[in-house]
């Protein structure tokens, strides 16, 4: 029997990972021959480094970076395919993560430090990007990534940006004549789950702005600067973002991808299938068990269990999932490729005491599923 093992992290519990195992403990106790093919998944967002870089013996790179507030951080990023390819989180180097609560002022914050490692692994030798561009502290439309990477930003008195989305008001000259020269050369791909444009009221500093720190009237303040952001970069270099799906993603890096990168933005799930292979594995698989944290209705909306529900579903293959949370809204999952969902937990417990026993939790579910396959054999 082959089970293909594929869920996301379990977050604060265990790591793709470390569910693969899990997994596989439980299944070899009912099953001791059977083949476990374990391909750690991620949707693009957190997690998304460690799951592809243990999926392929790539490496982490850990570099000092200038994080969102201009302080230095220790940031990281994966090289996989021979360290021809870059998994980097943008929330490494520029996260919300790193600032606290008190201190977040998207006024304020850069990218820069994700141009950093941008620059970094095309120093190592990578022509690949895959960048996750989730969980921002910022709201500078990318101009500190670029910054960092050789753009310069300059006001009419022909002084450099200062870092911040509240500086982007006072943009006159774009000068892209110092960019990376290799950035022509290299495939960029972008894991980008939301459809956002970069401004309006669905756009980056009115929808994303007020949980990086913003008041109303920063809001306000960000949403024109980044309008002001758009009208140069059409004016300038002839490109037209400011509507694109995505292009607020992360406060607008996504229209900086766009528009001075040639990003491709796709939904992470289907970037992570790709870069894993895990349909080529899959085709002659038995099972397919996957599973993270929480599963409900929203598990429709790109979320892994999700992507590997559809790719089992092409090749008529059951699909296990198995989560810490059964929510509502999982009844229509059956309807797109799961065949059984499975909540992990063994009784009532606290959610400290669920989150430690979770990788055991996950292995005697995993087993008890495989002890019922046992019966129909």
């Amino acid at each position: 029997m082959k089970f293909i093992l594929a869920p996301d992290s379990f977050k604060e519990s265990m790591s793709a990972k470390k569910a693969c195992l899990a997994m596989e403990k439980g299944i070899k106790t009912v099953f001791p021959n059977a083949e476990c093919v374990a391909v750690p998944m991620a949707d693009g967002g957190e997690g998304t480094v460690e799951s592809l870089v243990s999926q392929s013996n790539g490496e982490i790179i850990h570099i000092e970076v200038i994080g969102p507030l201009g302080e230095a951080v220790t940031a990281q990023y994966g090289l996989i395919s021979e360290g021809q390819t870059a998994v980097i989180e943008m929330a490494a180097a520029s996260g919300l993560e790193l600032i606290k609560p008190a201190d977040r002022n998207p006024l304020l914050t850069t990218t820069f430090g994700t141009g950093q490692l941008i620059k970094d692994a095309l120093d190592r030798g990578a022509r690949r990007f895959l960048i996750g561009i989730g969980g921002s502290a910022t709201n500078d439309g990318g101009a500190g990534m670029l910054q960092a990477l050789g753009v310069s930003f300059k006001d009419k008195d022909g002084e450099e940006l200062p870092f911040g989305g509240g500086a982007l008001g006072h943009l006159h000259t774009i000068d892209t004549s110092r960019m990376d020269e290799r950035l022509k050369l290299v495939q960029i791909d972008v894991a980008c789950d939301v459809t956002n444009p970069l401004i309006g009221e669905n756009g980056a500093s009115a929808v994303f702005g007020p949980q990086k720190g913003a008041t109303p009237e920063m809001v306000r303040l960000l949403d024109c600067n980044l309008a002001h952001y758009a009208e140069m970069i059409q004016r300038q270099l002839g490109k037209d973002i400011a509507g694109c799906e995505g292009a607020g993603a992360a406060g607008g890096l996504g229209a900086g991808l766009l528009a001075f990168m040639n990003a491709d933005l796709k939904k992470g799930i289907d970037l992570v299938i790709e870069y894993t292979g895990i349909e080529n594995v899959m085709k002659d698989a038995d099972y397919v068990f996957t599973g993270e944290g929480s599963i409900d209705g929203q598990t429709l909306f790109g979320k892994t269990p999700y992507g590997v529900a559809k790719i089992a579903e092409k090749y008529s293959i059951p699909v296990i999932a198995f989560a810490g949370k059964v929510g509502k809204g999982t009844e229509e999952l059956y309807e797109h490729g799961f065949h059984v969902i499975i909540g992990i937990l063994k009784g009532v417990t606290t959610i400290e005491e669920a989150l430690e026993s979770g990788e055991e939790n996950l292995a005697f579910a995993a087993e008890n599923v495989c002890r019922i396959l046992n019966i129909t054999l």
